[in-house]
């Protein structure tokens, strides 16, 4: 048996599989259930494509491939709206800081919102925006021994044989 062909040996089943579904702007894939599908979406964790997967009444165990046009077509809608759906606790965005309304962002609208707010800290100059600034970490983690991105760690023995070797020739010079 060949790996291209089902088990139950019913090849019809692989015609109605979209390997993509399309929400938004990211591409989810088809193959897997509703509930792991979802969760590749920025913005959407496993309690929410939960939630989700309740709101739009469709079982969370399906392949989401298989699903039929109007089923896909109320989970996009759910996805869309999900602050109607959702308590005000669980959202991402809560009172947001210009329009004081509280709504969930998913995708690009989320990276573009988080973009912006750290912009905006740098820009007034809060704590975070400096920290942000000099690329240090900002959420109060440990410094001291973690984080170091520049310079080597441990000897560079060829740095000291040059020094050494720059220093005697300068200490030959001076005699």
């Amino acid at each position: 048996m060949s790996a291209e062909e089902p088990q139950d040996g019913s090849p019809e089943e692989d015609d109605n599989l979209r390997y993509f579904v399309r929400i938004g702007q990211t591409d989810l894939d088809g193959t897997k259930s509703v509930e792991r599908s979802l969760t590749d979406m920025k913005g959407i964790g496993k309690r929410m494509s939960r939630i989700v997967a309740d709101a739009a009444g469709v079982d969370r165990h399906a392949t989401f491939g298989r699903l039929e046009q109007d089923e896909i077509d109320s989970v996009v809608d759910v996805v869309e709206n999900l602050e109607d759906h959702t308590p005000e606790w669980m959202v991402n965005r809560q009172k947001d800081f210009f329009s004081g309304e509280t709504t969930h962002k998913v995708g690009s609208d989320l990276e573009q919102k988080r973009r912006h707010d750290i912009n905006r800290m740098k820009m007034i100059s809060s704590y975070k925006g400096v920290r942000h600034k000099r690329g240090q970490k900002v959420r109060g983690q440990r410094t001291k021994s973690t984080g170091r991105t520049e310079g080597t760690i441990g000897v560079n023995v060829e740095a000291i044989k040059e020094e050494q070797a720059a220093a005697a020739e300068g200490g030959d010079e001076d005699e």
